[in-house]
C-alpha cells in the first residue's frame, strides 16, 4: 500500500499541475467569452450549443469510457490475455465509440431545431436561430472527443497520465485563439468561438495517438459485427447501459438547469456557466485528477480482492479531497466578488453581471466538496463493475434537483437553481455512502464514521481561519480601490489567500493531521 499511496500522490502532483494549468486556460476561456459576449443573448446561445454536445460527450464517452472501457482493459491485462486478443478488444471498442458517436452527430444535425427551443422561452427568433447554428456547428466535437476519451483511457490504464492530462491544455488554447483570430473573420464571437472548440477536440485526439503507439499497441476499425460481438465490447456495453442511464440522470441536472434558466430572464443561463466554470477550475484540479488515477488501482485491487488496500485507499482519496475543498469553499464564500470580478469583469460584464453571477456562485460553491467527493466514490462502484448502484443514487439525486430547481427558480431564478443542484449533489453522497453497505466487500461503516468526522473537523478549523478575513478583509478591498483591475482585485485576494490557508496550515499542525503529514511525509519532506 505504501508504494501506492506514493504513486497517487506523485502521479497526482504531476497531473495536479497539468489540470491546473488547463483549468486556469479555462477561465481565461471564460474570460474570453466574457470579454466578448457578457452576459448577453449571444451568451446565452453560445452556452446552450456548447452544453449540447458537451452533454454528450459526458454521457457517451467520457464517463463510459472511465467506468466501463478501463475496467475491462484492466481485466485484460490482469488477466495476461494473448496480446492479439487484447488489440483486438480495443480496435472493436474504437469502431463503437466512433460508429455510435456519428450516427448520433447525425440524428442530431436533424433535430436541432427542435432541440434548441426546448431551452428557450421568450427568447427571440434571431437568438433561437443562432443557437442552433452554433449547435451544428460544434456537433462533430463530440465524434473527435469521444476518440480522445478511447485514448486517454488506454494511457491511463498502463497508468500513462501525462498526455492525456495536456490535451485539455491544447483545447483551451484553440479556442481562446480561435476567437481572437477568427472573431474578425465571421458573423460573430461565438461562432468564432465555436470553431475553436472543434479544432481544439480534434488536436486532443491526435496529440494522444503517438503516446498510444510507443507502448506497442495501435487503434484501428474493424467491422461492426466484430465491434458488436466481440467478448470485451459486449461486456463494455453491459456496462455502459446502466452508466448511461445513471449518466443520463447526473447530466439531465445540467439540462434541467439550462432549460429553466434560459426561461428565467437573460443573462441566466451564461451566470450559471461562469460560476460552474470557477467551480470546475477546482474540481477539475483537485476531484477529477484523485478519481483518474485511483481508478485503475482500485480496479486492480478488486481484481486481486484485496479489499483492506482497497478501502485504505478510497478512505485516503476522500480526506484528500475533503481537506481541500472545504477551505476552498470557506475561502470562496468571502472572497467571491473579488474573485468574479477579477477572472470576468470587462466592457460586456459589467457590474451587474458580477452581481448576477455572484448570487449564483454562493450556491454553487456551498455544494463543492459533495460533488467532488461523488466524483471520488463512483470509482470504488466502478472499480467492482458495479455501475447500477451509482446510477440509483443519480436517480434519486436528480428528483430532487428538478424538484427544487423547478419550484425555486420561478422566485429565485438563478441562485434557487444553483442551490438545487448542491443540494442534489449532498443527496446523492449520502446515497452512495448508503448503498455501498451493499457492497459486502469495504466496512462501510468504518468508513462513514472516519469521513464524517473528518469533514466536520476541517470545517471546524475552516470555520476558525475564516474569523480574521471577516474581520481585516473589507478594510484590506477598501485599501485598494483606487487601482487597476488586477491590482484592485488581485492583491487583496493574494493577501487574504495567504492569510488564510496560512492559518489553516499552522491549525493543520496544532492538531496533528494525518493526511497533512502523510502528504509531506510522501513528498520526503521534514515534519
Amino acid at each position: 500500500m505504501e508504494k501506492k499511496e506514493q504513486n497517487l500522490i506523485k502521479s497526482g502532483i504531476k497531473l495536479s499541475f497539468l489540470t491546473l494549468i488547463s483549468r486556469i486556460l479555462g477561465v481565461i476561456r471564460e474570460t474570453t467569452k466574457a470579454h466578448f459576449l457578457g452576459t448577453s443573448g449571444l451568451a446565452d446561445a453560445f452556452g446552450v450549443a456548447f452544453l449540447i454536445p458537451n452533454l454528450l460527450r459526458r454521457l457517451f464517452a467520457e464517463n463510459s469510457i472511465s467506468v466501463a472501457f478501463i475496467p475491462t482493459l484492466r481485466g485484460y491485462i490482469e488477466d495476461n490475455r494473448d496480446k492479439k486478443e487484447t488489440q483486438t478488444f480495443i480496435n472493436s471498442t474504437f469502431t463503437l465509440i466512433t460508429f455510435c458517436t456519428t450516427l448520433i452527430v447525425v440524428i442530431g444535425f436533424i433535430f436541432t431545431p427542435y432541440i434548441v427551443r426546448l431551452f428557450f422561452d421568450q427568447t427571440s427568433d434571431v437568438i433561437i436561430a443562432e443557437t442552433t447554428i452554433l449547435t451544428k456547428i460544434m456537433y462533430p466535437y463530440l465524434i473527435v472527443i469521444s476518440i480522445a476519451a478511447l485514448f486517454q483511457g488506454i494511457l491511463n490504464t498502463l497508468n500513462i497520465f501525462t498526455p492525456s492530462g495536456f490535451t485539455p491544455i491544447l483545447f483551451n488554447i484553440c479556442v481562446i485563439f480561435g476567437t481572437y483570430i477568427l472573431s474578425s473573420k465571421v458573423e460573430n464571437p461565438a461562432r468564432a468561438m465555436s470553431i475553436g472548440v472543434v479544432i481544439g477536440g480534434c488536436l486532443q485526439a491526435f496529440f494522444q495517438l503517438p503516446f498510444i503507439l510507443k507502448t506497442n499497441w495501435k487503434v484501428s476499425f474493424t467491422s461492426l459485427k466484430n465491434a458488436f460481438t466481440n467478448e470485451g465490447t459486449k461486456k463494455v456495453i453491459s456496462l455502459i447501459i446502466p452508466t448511461i442511464l445513471g449518466m443520463a440522470t447526473y447530466q439531465l441536472n445540467d439540462l434541467v438547469s439550462t432549460a429553466l434558466a434560459g426561461r428565467a430572464e437573460t443573462g441566466v443561463v451564461s451566470s450559471l456557466q461562469y460560476s460552474l466554470r470557477l467551480q470546475e477550475l477546482i474540481l477539475g484540479i483537485f476531484a477529477v485528477t484523485i478519481g483518474t488515477i485511483i481508478l485503475p488501482d482500485l480496479a486492480g485491487l478488486a481484481k486481486k480482492k484485496n479489499w483492506e488496500e482497497y478501502q485504505k485507499m478510497l478512505a485516503t482519496s476522500i480526506k484528500i479531497i475533503t481537506l481541500i475543498c472545504v477551505p476552498i469553499t470557506f475561502y470562496s464564500l468571502l472572497t467571491g466578488k473579488e474573485i468574479i470580478s477579477l477572472v470576468f469583469k470587462s466592457n460586456a460584464f459589467d457590474d451587474n453581471s458580477v452581481a448576477m453571477t455572484l448570487n449564483v456562485f454562493i450556491f454553487h460553491i456551498a455544494g463543492l466538496v459533495f460533488i467532488a467527493l461523488n466524483r471520488i466514490i463512483s470509482p470504488a462502484f466502478y472499480a467492482q463493475g458495479n455501475t447500477k448502484l451509482p446510477t440509483l443514487a443519480g436517480i434519486i439525486s436528480l428528483g430532487f434537483n428538478i424538484l427544487f430547481a423547478f419550484i425555486l427558480s420561478f422566485k429565485f431564478k438563478g441562485p434557487g437553481i444553483a442551490f438545487a443542484l448542491s443540494f442534489s449533489s449532498l443527496i446523492n453522497t449520502i446515497f452512495l455512502f448508503v448503498f455501498m453497505k451493499k457492497l459486502n466487500t469495504i466496512n462501510t461503516k468504518s468508513l462513514i464514521v472516519s469521513s464524517v468526522l473528518y469533514l466536520i473537523k476541517i470545517i471546524f478549523l475552516s470555520a476558525i481561519a475564516s474569523i480574521p478575513i471577516i474581520f481585516l478583509y473589507p478594510a484590506i478591498v477598501e485599501s485598494f480601490l483606487n487601482y487597476s483591475k488586477i491590482i484592485r482585485y488581485g492583491i487583496p485576494l493574494l493577501i487574504s489567500c495567504i492569510l488564510f490557508f496560512s492559518i489553516g496550515v499552522i491549525l493543520l499542525f496544532i492538531s496533528k493531521d494525518e493526511i497533512l503529514y502523510s502528504i509531506l511525509k510522501k513528498l520526503k519532506i521534514k515534519k
